[in-house]
Formats: C-alpha cells, structure tokens, sequence
C-alpha cells in the first residue's frame, strides 16, 4: 500500500503517496504555497489540505522540515518561523492529523531516497547530496550510512551564509545568470570538498531538472551528478523513513 510523504519547504508544500518498493510517487503529487507567516499551526493546516487531495489514503505520514529534526523534536528551523525551535513536532502532528506522523530533516530525507533509487545507488565511500532551493540543505552520506541533520547550507562563504549567496533563490533574488550563479556554487562546493572530500556530491532540489545550463561552469575534484529522482526525492524519502526501509 502506498506511503503518504510530504515534504515542507521555506516557500512550498508538497506531497503524494509513495510507492516505497519502488521509489517512485503513484499519484501527481500536490503543492501548496508554505503560509506566511509559517507558525506550527499555519502550516499543519496546509499540510491537512494536502492530504485531503489524497483522501483515500490512510496509514502514517513522513513529513520532511528544512531543519534539524532529532526524536521528532525541532532543533532549528532556518527558513520558516522561529516559534517551531523545541516544538515536539511529531507528537503536535500526529496529534492534529489524527495519524502516526515521522518527522525528518528535508535534505535528509532527500539523499536516503537518492541513496536508494537515484543517482547514489550503489556508491560507497564519502557521498554528500546538496538541495538547492530555499536554502541549501545537505545529507552525508558514508559507505551508504546517513550522518543526520549536517545542515551544511549554514557554512560560511564570502562572509554570510552560504545557502544566502548560493542558494536556487539566491539566483533569483539577485538577478545572476547561470554562469555566475555557478561560480558562487563552485566556491561553496570546493569549501565542502575540502571539509569532507566526497568522491561523489549529488546536486538536488527543483535545479535538478536543468543540469546544462549550471553543472558545465563548475570544475571540482569529486564527481559531480544531477539528482535522478529531482525535487520528488523528500517526499520519496520521508515515506521511506515511516516504513524503515
């Protein structure tokens, strides 16, 4: 029976059910705007919406958050409302939905679900993917063994933040082509190589879908690969994570 995942981001809610055998979305998923302001209670109301479009569904939920997530309890929540930070957030969903609900870092769930069916299937060693969205979120990878909740998105880079130079909305926010948006990801994913040296870094998030017009400016050592399962890897993920697999 197919798993629902949904996946929260800085600007969007997204879901669908989710077969976990095969990692791939059995029904168009649905996507709603993230409210604003995002409070707990704000944005549990979309995702109630979300899964009214899917209402032959049934069972527990995976719910992805651009945060660290340790026991179901909000550590940080960098690019959705502060008032999150401590909040008990599987016990507060599960309660409001009425269903068993895990909750996981989004880029977390992101990589196991690339890990498993997409481009890092099979791959040992040190693999680092990176989602380029709101923020950049980060999942760390070695021999096939996820380290949870890295948040690399928060290094410094030029002087700020790197997901504030770097990020897909960065792009947008300042106005840069491909080209110099590449320059600015080429300077961040050289700092992370120098941290961890991955011999492989797995770019995802919606950029994904446009591999040519980015990845041809960026020269670094580890090999560097489009995301196969692009921005349905969370939800993909967060389902995988309510069945173990």
């Amino acid at each position: 029976m197919p798993v629902m995942g949904i996946d929260i981001g800085g600007t969007g809610i997204k879901g669908a059910p989710v077969d976990t055998d095969a990692g791939r979305l059995t029904r168009e998923r649905v996507r709603l705007l993230t409210p604003e302001p995002s409070e707990p209670q704000a944005v549990i109301a979309v995702v109630r919406d979300v899964l009214a479009e899917f209402a032959d569904t049934e069972g527990p939920v995976g719910i992805t958050f651009p945060g660290v997530i340790r026991d179901g309890i909000v550590r940080t929540a960098a690019n959705v409302d502060k008032s999150w930070i401590d909040l008990d957030a599987d016990a507060l969903f599960t309660a409001t939905l009425g269903r068993p609900v895990t909750m996981v870092n989004d880029a977390d769930a992101a990589g196991v679900a690339e890990m498993r069916f997409g481009a890092g299937a099979g791959q040992r060693g040190t693999v680092l993917m990176l989602t380029f969205g709101t923020g950049i979120g980060s999942a760390l990878f070695v021999d096939g063994r996820l380290v949870p909740n890295t948040e690399l998105g928060h290094l410094e880079l030029d002087g700020h933040e790197a997901e504030r130079r770097a990020s897909a909305v960065a792009r947008e926010t300042h106005d840069l082509s491909w080209e110099k948006w590449a320059a600015r990801v080429q300077d961040y994913l050289r700092h992370v190589e120098m941290l961890f040296s991955p011999s492989l870094i797995i770019i995802g998030g919606g950029i994904s879908k446009k591999p040519e017009k980015f990845l041809p400016f960026i020269k670094i050592r580890a090999d560097l690969v489009p995301a196969r399962l692009h921005n349905d890897a969370g939800i993909v993920g967060a389902a995988m994570l309510v069945t173990g697999d």
